[in-house]
């Protein structure tokens, strides 16, 4: 099978030259992304907005080098990104946006709008087949972004404490499912359903179609059909409240497969290119309320129409990288009982695991992990 192309440039700047905005808008064009026929055509610009508290994330400034870029091109761009299945500043829509314009993300500053791409609640979506999924029939996505016409991945690439790093398959995959989407990602169970925060508002029950919730006229609660259930999620967006819950008990194999399989979905049957930033390599994912101190050095900027091979260069990079001193990484290789697994992401979070991502993501077709790298 042919290598597919990974473009690559550092973060070195002269004095009194072009800035990084300006070096990455350069980068993407070099790597073809003006193959694409964007002339009226509506772009999703998939990416994170980082968790209040969380300062790691990508700057504002790079995802508006990616939308001048796809407005050059005659493109309608707007950046998206779903909710959140865990309580936390991203769990709806207007939570969602205050966070996204306290992180420096507003139409001002980025030149286009935001919108997210599973709703108000989290429950707009679509169901999407994926062709030869062994896990996932059919992916549940954000209906903005399936609307769209053409999709474009942004994202950090850094480490994670359960898929080792996340990068282009997951800013993709876990990242444009929906709230229930991302539960079919993360759990194999059943919610439960904490009686202090439930109000008895009954507004679960009526996005339940299996008859899995039963409101107890007693207690005023709402509670859970172990009998009906079949674990869906769809009620989890309709609790404002944060009373449902449901377990991460997805083995890490079984996420990464999922992962790869919901990016399968949001891809096939239509134009998308991919970029991803190895900056501020922190050690957990950008979901986290706090940042700790990065265990890489900055390496640079990466794209390609193949996600694959993208997260494949990526890591590639980073493993051929030092620890940085005083981070999680170097201080776990100075215990006693360190054991080394040569792989800076394992050695960093030892229960975190990655190679079957990337490895289920070829299986079915997702893309190719043998790439030329070209250096701009």
């Amino acid at each position: 099978m042919e290598k597919a192309k990974v473009y690559f440039t550092d973060f070195r700047t002269k004095a009194f030259g072009d800035g990084l905005p300006t070096k990455l808008k350069k980068l993407i064009k070099k790597a073809g992304i003006a193959d694409l026929e964007m002339e009226d055509k509506f772009v999703a610009i998939k990416m994170h907005f980082g968790e209040l508290g969380n300062i790691s994330f990508l700057r504002p400034n790079y995802a508006r080098a990616v939308v001048d870029v796809v407005k050059e091109m005659g493109g309608k761009p707007f950046l998206t990104d779903c909710n959140t299945m865990y309580p936390g500043s991203r769990k709806n829509a207007l939570e969602h946006l205050c966070c996204a314009w306290q992180n420096g993300f507003t139409p001002l500053t980025v030149d286009c709008p935001i919108l997210i791409g599973d709703g108000l609640k989290g429950t707009d979506d679509v169901n999407v087949p994926v062709v030869g999924g062994e896990y996932v029939q059919e992916a549940k996505i954000g209906r903005a972004i399936m609307d769209a016409d053409i999709f474009i991945s942004l994202s950090h690439f850094k480490g994670h404490e359960t898929t080792g790093f996340g990068g282009a398959i997951k800013n993709i995959g876990m990242g444009c499912g929906s709230r229930a989407g991302k539960k079919e990602q993360h759990s194999n169970g059943q919610p439960r359903i904490d009686a202090d925060l439930c109000k008895g508002c009954k507004k679960c029950q009526k996005e339940c179609a299996n008859d899995g919730l039963v409101f107890d006229e007693k207690t005023g609660k709402m509670t859970v059909d172990k009998v009906h259930c079949v674990g869906c999620g769809r009620c989890l967006g309709a609790c404002n409240l944060d009373a449902i819950s449901f377990s991460d008990d997805a083995a890490v194999y079984e996420l990464n497969c999922r992962m790869a399989e919901y990016t399968k979905a949001v891809l096939d049957g239509r134009p998308h290119f991919h970029i991803s930033l190895v900056v501020d390599v922190s050690p957990n994912c950008d979901c986290h309320c706090e940042n700790d101190a990065p265990i890489l050095p900055n390496i640079g900027m990466f794209a390609s129409f193949d996600p694959l091979a993208l997260d494949q260069a990526c890591v590639d990079a980073c493993l051929a990288s030092a620890p940085l001193p005083g981070s999680q990484l170097s201080d776990n290789m100075k215990k006693k009982d360190f054991v080394d697994h040569h792989d800076h992401f394992t050695n960093s979070t030892p229960q975190s695991e990655w190679r079957t991502c990337l490895a289920h993501a070829e299986k079915i077709g997702l893309g190719v992990r043998e790439y030329e790298l070209i250096r701009i």
